[in-house]
């Protein structure tokens, strides 16, 4: 968007807060003022996605702008397989000795304070549904505030207009870069986040920011390549987040993160995507299993490589069938003992609405059949039926998901006589013997 221009602002007439709450929106800015002109040390806590590693890079940048001091900023990615919530993040926060903690796109969830020490003061950035947040917290969520900007798009909203202020009142951090510098710079930083959750070809309507200027100077082409080399370090075996991060935090342009001459942490997200697109071929093969009731496919793959959104994504665009709504991969290699699982909503049931194509509820859907066995909700804790209403899924002991699978293969179909066997398709034992081209016959 051109930097004479504001942040979006709601259709003529409409006075729904948005992208959060306006007294969330409030409190963010304060707190990231108030951050700054402490030059206390901070530590941010991005998730390790595009939309998370650049909603932490336009705070970064903005706090500097308003003062902060650039080694007083660290930057914390917890262990494969792990969370900011974990005994061992938590621990790395208290040895950080921040006075400040930022978390942006971490999926929020209730529970005890991020930080050990009640002392430090903790704003979290997100737009996950949750019923909760952590005890202490600063929180600006645009979850509830339709339609959901991503924690891209919320950080820039709470950003741009304290780089105003600074531009307007010539006050900010004297060794920052010029203000127009930085505001193209979280523009493209916005734009890359966003459509890192939202799709290359999400259209920016209102009230959702004027990008039209951002993307015809570095294009759809760009931005969208961009997006998929920085995606491709944290779904490699190697979880390699810290080099996406520091590719962020150096390249000047969009075009600097596409071009392997850049060199150093460029090159890397090359081989990056070379290795992941390689592993997604080879478990991409894997044919899926469905669940009794036809509501939900499964797909089994094993990989150190964090290849289960892809595929389920894949796979949701192909499967078809009158009852489907869920394709789910679960990824038994990527933790020790542990499934990881992502689920899509199929194709022919997105945008539903109506008594003909009701709405797809995956968290709903999740946590309806874990009801079916006593206490096995409850037992998976809170890493179960996380992320969206549309995009979900978790991170689960295996034996659990196996029971899981198996209540999701008993399922019977409305309508259906009681008596049937199913198949249940569980680990170790064949999946189903009928062919998916056998299968996308009969329906």
């Amino acid at each position: 968007m051109p930097t004479s221009q504001k942040p979006s602002s709601l259709p003529p007439n409409d006075t729904r807060p948005w992208p959060a709450p306006g007294v969330q929106m409030d409190n963010a800015r304060v707190f990231l003022t108030e951050c700054a002109r402490s030059r206390a040390r901070t530590l941010l806590l991005p998730d390790k996605d595009a939309d998370g590693l650049c909603s932490a890079l336009i705070v970064h940048h903005t706090l500097i702008q308003l003062g902060a001091a650039p080694a007083s900023l660290a930057v914390h990615f917890p262990a494969k397989g792990s969370n900011i919530h974990a005994a061992a993040s938590r621990a790395a926060i208290a040895a950080s000795r921040a006075r400040f903690v930022i978390a942006t796109d971490q999926g929020s969830r209730g529970g005890p304070a991020i930080a050990p020490d009640p002392a430090v003061r903790t704003l979290v950035l997100d737009h996950h549904w949750s019923e909760g947040f952590p005890d202490g917290a600063v929180v600006c969520s645009s979850a509830a505030c339709p339609p959901v900007a991503t924690s891209a798009t919320l950080a820039f909203e709470v950003c741009q207009p304290l780089l105003d202020d600074t531009r307007r009142m010539g006050q900010g951090n004297a060794a920052a870069m010029d203000v127009r510098v930085v505001q193209e710079r979280l523009e493209w930083l916005c734009a890359i986040g966003t459509m890192g959750d939202l799709g290359t070809s999400f259209k920016w309507t209102p009230p959702f920011p004027d990008v039209r200027e951002c993307l015809r100077r570095w294009t759809k082409k760009t931005l969208g390549e961009a997006v998929a080399l920085v995606n491709a370090p944290r779904r490699s075996a190697e979880y390699d987040v810290e080099t996406a991060w520091r590719a962020l935090l150096h390249c000047t342009s969009p075009k600097d993160l596409v071009s392997p001459r850049t060199g150093g942490d460029v090159v890397r997200l090359f081989e990056a995507r070379e290795a992941v697109a390689a592993e997604t071929a080879r478990c991409s093969r894997s044919p899926p299993a469905f669940s009794g009731d036809g509501r939900v496919a499964l797909v089994r793959v094993s990989s150190g490589a964090q290849i289960h959104p892809l595929i389920a994504t894949r796979w949701a665009g192909s499967l078809k069938g009158p009852r489907l709504e869920i394709v789910m991969c679960a990824n038994d290699g990527y933790t020790p003992g542990m499934t990881n699982f992502s689920c899509r909503i199929a194709k022919n049931r997105r945008g539903g609405g109506g008594a003909d194509n009701p709405e797809v509820d995956i968290i709903g859907a999740l946590k309806e059949y874990a009801a079916r066995v006593p206490g096995l909700r409850e037992a998976m804790g809170d890493n179960f039926a996380r992320g969206h209403k549309e995009a979900s899924g978790g991170i689960v002991r295996t034996e659990q998901f196996e029971k899981l699978w198996d209540v999701m293969a008993g399922a019977e179909r409305e309508g259906d006589e009681p008596a049937r066997k199913k198949r249940k398709g569980t680990k170790g034992q064949p999946v189903q013997k009928n062919t998916l081209e056998g299968w996308l016959k009969a329906v």
